[in-house]
């Protein structure tokens, strides 16, 4: 079931006539539980016509480099074959993604979109809507529960969404249904840029490749699906227990396949909602009222990705406490390069540009400690956005801004006044040490650092 409150039409346009139903693929970058997707589907047999997919690569997104581009187009080949196995051809093109969606849409019926929350993301299916000659439908399927469905404005913290998420849920979470086209469009003659060679790929693109690949990590459905299945079978029970532990593997490392889309929300959450773990409540809070939090604030928060974006009273505690002496200054220069007088921020620092993932405990304590040591809070804001979003696999998305905006107060209450914090929350190392075995997580990083 594809729930009407998942479609949007983003202009009035009439169905025209035209050679195939063309879904514009960005966000959901997957051939399977796919909402637009099999939307497009159930459209194109409607139709009597055959289904295409079209993504655009462009050289240009901001913040991204050789890393994310890399892993996604390893996930990009899973999901041509895919589509390929459906019957369904899939066009890729190496330009601006609004653009390449213009031209495929002139001998298109209808064209649908998967939707996005970024700015620019907004922006492309915008310009999109205003100059084609047919509908364009966006199919929301990367949240459980579509953002404005959850709630109509920004939400302060979990506790104000929480409720709201949860009564919905019964209704949106329910299997998604696949169906297969009743015509092929494999014959059909387009001209497309070549993936299956991924390096050859990634040397056509005018990319930042100041950041390499990782190798912990690779893109597409297999292998999201592989650490999905160690996770439920192995995992799940504890946790509740073991995840604030970084020097234990506890967690789904579901992050880097959500953020590219290459697997969706929905049927994780399935699969973790059938099972009678008692670490399966703890999971689906940060699965669906963590994760569509930060959907809600950069949705609802133009300015998601500045300081100003924080509410009010984090603002002014920062900076009535601007002023007060740091203990330690850094540059951008020394913290890039994990060299501060604090081990456990080093390792986690080294650990993000290693493996492209830091574990979401430290990343906590990462971001509080840059506000601690640099000297104004709207400097400490953009470098840890900055940070984070280079090396970060899933850098660059809603959970990754909300992830940064907490350390400096969003989605979070006033504390007890202290120095340089304000009233902002506090972590230190003798927090991390109460939780688990620091230097071990230290040691991990170290060993991780000569395999490299």
């Amino acid at each position: 079931m594809i729930q009407k409150e998942r479609i949007k039409p983003l202009n009035q346009k009439w169905i025209k006539k035209g050679s195939y139903v063309l879904y514009w693929m960005q966000a959901s970058q997957r051939a399977m539980y796919n909402h637009a997707l099999e939307f497009s589907i159930l459209k194109a047999n409607e139709l009597r016509k055959p289904l295409v997919v079209f993504f655009g690569i462009t050289d240009h997104f901001p913040e991204a480099n050789l890393r994310h581009y890399a892993f996604m187009l390893e996930g990009l080949k899973e999901v041509r074959k895919g589509l390929r196995d459906r019957g369904i051809q899939m066009v890729i093109r190496h330009q601006s993604p609004e653009l390449g969606a213009l031209q495929m849409a002139k001998k298109a019926s209808l064209v649908v979109v998967d939707r996005g929350y970024l700015r620019i993301q907004r922006q492309w299916r915008d310009y999109v809507a205003k100059r084609i000659e047919a509908p364009l439908i966006q199919v929301e399927s990367d949240v459980i529960v579509p953002v404005e469905e959850a709630s109509s404005k920004e939400e302060y913290t979990a506790a104000t969404l929480r409720p709201k998420i949860y009564k919905k849920l019964p209704f949106f979470l329910i299997p998604l249904d696949e169906q297969e086209p009743k015509l092929s469009s494999l014959s059909m003659e387009f001209s497309s840029f070549e993936i299956e060679d991924v390096e050859e790929a990634l040397s056509k693109l005018q990319i930042d490749r100041s950041v390499k690949k990782v190798t912990s990590f690779r893109g597409g459905i297999k292998e999201a699906l592989k650490y999905f299945e160690i996770f439920l079978n192995e995992k799940l029970d504890d946790y509740g227990e073991l995840r604030n532990d970084p020097t234990r593997d506890g967690l789904s490392h579901m992050s880097p396949y959500l953020h590219f889309g290459q697997i969706s929300p929905l049927y994780i959450a399935l699969k973790v909602k059938q099972t009678d773990s008692p670490g399966k409540e703890a999971f689906l809070e940060e699965l669906i009222v963590r994760r569509e939090l930060s959907m809600n604030f950069v949705f609802y928060n133009e300015q998601y990705d500045l300081f100003e974006g924080l509410p009010m009273w984090a603002k002014r505690t920062l900076k009535v406490h601007q002023k007060d002496k740091r203990p330690y200054l850094y540059t951008l220069e020394k913290l890039e390069r994990g060299e501060t007088h604090d081990p456990y921020w080093n390792a986690a620092q080294r650990e993000m540009v290693l493996t492209g993932k830091m574990h979401g405990y430290m990343r906590m304590y990462w971001g509080k400690k840059i506000l601690e040591w640099v000297k104004k809070p709207e400097e400490a804001y953009r470098i840890a956005l900055y940070l984070n979003n280079k090396y970060e696999l899933d850098g660059r998305d809603p959970n990754g801004f909300a992830g940064v905006a907490w350390c400096f107060g969003k989605h979070d209450r006033p504390w007890a006044e202290r120095a340089i914090f304000g009233t902002v929350r506090y972590m230190n190392d003798r927090g991390l040490k109460r939780k688990f075995d620091a230097d071990d997580y230290v040691e991990k990083i170290k060993k991780i650092e000569v395999k490299n």
